[in-house]
Parts: C-alpha cells; sequence; structure tokens
C-alpha cells in the first residue's frame, strides 16, 4: 500500500506523540492537557499545517510547516519547516521527502518567497536526505536562543 500523504488530525494526536519518540527519544511527552492545546493550535491557527505520511491509519512520518506573513519582499509569506520525523522502522522508503514535498508544494501555493529549515544532525545522511528533498546548505548563519 503506497502512503497518503494529508494533513493532520485532531484524532492523530496519539500516533503523533509515539511518532515524536523518533524524533527526540529523551524528549519527555507533554502532559495531556498541554499536549491537547498545542494539537488544537497547531491545527486550527491557520498559519501550520502538520503534513503526516499514513499508512494503515498509521502516520509513520511527518513535519510541520509554518506560513509566516510578512510585510517585506512585497509582502509575500516565507515558511519555516520543522518536527521532520519518519518512525526509525520506515526510513529509507521516500516517506520523509514526500512529507516535506507536500509542504515545499504548500508554501509555494501560499506564495512563500523561500522556506527555511533547520537541522541539529551534523550526520552526512541526514544533511545529504535534505538535500535530496531540494534544500540547500545556506548561505547565512544561522543563530538561535534557547530558554534555559
Amino acid at each position: 500500500m503506497a502512503a497518503v500523504i494529508r494533513p493532520a488530525r485532531a484524532e492523530d494526536l496519539p500516533a503523533m506523540l509515539e511518532l515524536y519518540l523518533h524524533l527526540s527519544p529523551d524528549n519527555a511527552a507533554p502532559r495531556p492537557a498541554i499536549a491537547e492545546a498545542a494539537w488544537h493550535a497547531l491545527l486550527h491557527s491557520g498559519l501550520t499545517t502538520v503534513f503526516v505520511a499514513e499508512e494503515h491509519g498509521q502516520p509513520l512520518a511527518s513535519c510541520t510547516l509554518v506560513v509566516v506573513p510578512n510585510l517585506t519582499r512585497g509582502g509575500r509569506s516565507y515558511a519555516v519547516i520543522e518536527n521532520v520525523v519518519t518512525h526509525a522502522a520506515h526510513r529509507r522508503r521516500g516517506l520523509g521527502q514526500a512529507v516535506l514535498q507536500a509542504a515545499l508544494d504548500a508554501a509555494w501555493a501560499a506564495d512563500c518567497y523561500k522556506v527555511m529549515l533547520a537541522s541539529g544532525s551534523k550526520q552526512e545522511a541526514t544533511l545529504r536526505f535534505y538535500e535530496a528533498a531540494g534544500f540547500t546548505r545556506g548561505t547565512k548563519t544561522f543563530f538561535e536562543a534557547r530558554r534555559r
């Protein structure tokens, strides 16, 4: 069966929490009330779309697209992709590429002038995965601030 690529739905929350363990195994899952509130905001903000690759009713890969309204670049939005994950038992099947392509297609349909994606991985295979999905190693320097 070929995977179905679709936006996430409310009932996907339990499966998504399981899938995210393959992204950050050491990261504790949020308390149920926090998870439900965040999931509702992700699905209903109008700015975010969580794309999933599903087989047999089970999300096996996902990424989140955020389209940010903008007053520069002629008012064209830009987008950010975050939380790219594929279930460890289903990697190297094109599922991650498929959700990234869906996110890129949505960003281009929203007339975004660019899409940004940051990876904490230093593994060359992971970096090549993103390049194969259409991303380039950027010319800009990336900075971040994390709350302690």
